[in-house]
């Protein structure tokens, strides 16, 4: 089981001093978070997509790079990638290439967003978000295991010869996330290709959540991809930690209560009781993330959000490292204790390769791709006609 954190980056003021980060601030904190990730033991480390204030992540596959520079063992993925307000192409290019530079450390979550302003930035229609979505991702797929592709579609213009580059790393694309918190078309779609489904699990009650991944693991195997207890899923995940219980609900009940994203409604003892927010010791965070898989089945990866709501980064640093020593390694020895021998590890890009290698035998290392001419484009058979 694969065990991270993920930003999304939010620039919120600190309550408690008022200070606002500086997006040059919050970029390089973000950076010193995923190295120190690698050093305390994670396995992922993920920046979320957002092009509107208060956050500062627009572009993940630059910041991902540039950490990919820095470390050389943690898993590099988004938190999401927005396949709807994102060209497909750029998407199939962006990725590759980030696959090369890592030595293929990288692998991706899908999402469509829900920022409804986003959209006619990049001049698309959120009312229409689940279908770009689904014509997109046909898109993307096609341009990882398609040499030369032709393509027609509603969303944007027509592709006629063209060949996606970099080709994807030893000719296996990134592994694919769908995420979603509660369209059932995208664990459909998750379903039907066969890949990861990551269910948010921040804001909702399990019973939520148990209900989405149950669709998507029903329909994984309707699609002939295997049992659905052998499905790839993910869940996110939220805590904030003191080695005593109590002084952690009083440190953190001002972010609580004055975070963007809930502040102002449940009270903190409500939205911890009916979410998987958890504020305690390790030991109760331990406690209450072993009971995840009796919701949802055993599942592959487990995310963590750490450093939202005006948490100065001094404070963060230490949640991630109480994170890396006190919590995961009891969850990782006590949850693959009890994980089916036939339940799918996570994935790796090593072990797609492996399985890509079996399936068609022996490794050609001398494969190259076909392409068309490099000035038309044009494959000889299609120059001729």
């Amino acid at each position: 089981m694969q065990f991270g954190i993920f930003t999304i980056a939010d620039i919120t003021p600190d309550p408690m001093t008022g200070k606002v980060p500086t997006e040059n601030e919050r970029l390089k904190n973000m950076i010193e978070m995923g190295r120190l990730a690698e050093q305390v033991g994670l396995d992922v480390f993920a920046i979320g997509e957002h092009h509107n204030p208060p956050f500062v992540t627009s572009s993940p596959t630059t910041t991902l790079a540039y950490l990919g520079a820095q470390t050389e063992r943690i898993i590099l993925s988004t938190a999401t990638t927005l396949i709807t307000t994102n060209d497909p192409v750029k998407i199939a290019e962006d990725y590759a290439m980030l696959q090369h530079l890592t030595g293929g450390r990288v692998d991706l979550v899908m999402g469509r967003g829900n920022t409804g302003p986003v959209y006619p930035w990049f001049g698309q229609d959120i009312r229409k978000g689940i279908e770009i979505a689904i014509e997109n991702y046909d898109l993307l797929r096609r341009l990882w295991t398609e040499d030369v592709v032709n393509w027609e579609g509603q969303f944007r213009t027509p592709l006629q010869q063209f060949t996606s580059t970099p080709r994807p790393l030893d000719g296996v694309a990134p592994f694919v996330w769908h995420g979603s918190i509660r369209s059932p078309q995208i664990a459909e779609q998750a379903a039907y290709y066969g890949d990861g489904f990551l269910h948010n699990n921040i804001f909702w009650p399990m019973s939520h959540t148990k209900q989405m991944v149950q669709l998507y693991r029903e329909r994984y195997e309707h699609y002939g991809h295997g049992k659905a207890h052998q499905a790839y899923v993910g869940l996110g995940g939220q805590a904030f930690m003191r080695k005593n219980s109590q002084d952690a609900w009083n440190e953190f009940r001002p972010y609580f209560d004055n975070a963007p994203v809930y502040g102002g409604g449940p009270s903190m003892e409500d939205f911890t009781a009916q979410t998987p927010l958890t504020v305690g010791s390790p030991e109760q965070v331990v406690e209450r993330y072993l009971t995840m898989a009796d919701h949802v089945g055993d599942y592959q990866r487990q995310m963590f959000l750490m450093d939202h709501a005006g948490l100065p980064q001094k404070t963060v640093l230490e949640q991630i490292e109480l994170l890396g020593t006190e919590v995961i390694p009891v969850l990782r020895r006590e949850l693959e204790a009890r994980k089916p021998a036939d339940v799918p590890e996570a994935p790796t890009h090593a072990a797609r390769v492996a399985a890509a290698e079996a399936e068609r035998g022996a490794f050609d290392d001398s494969y190259k791709f076909e392409t068309g001419d490099n000035w038309t484009g044009l494959r000889a058979e299609d120059a001729r006609r």
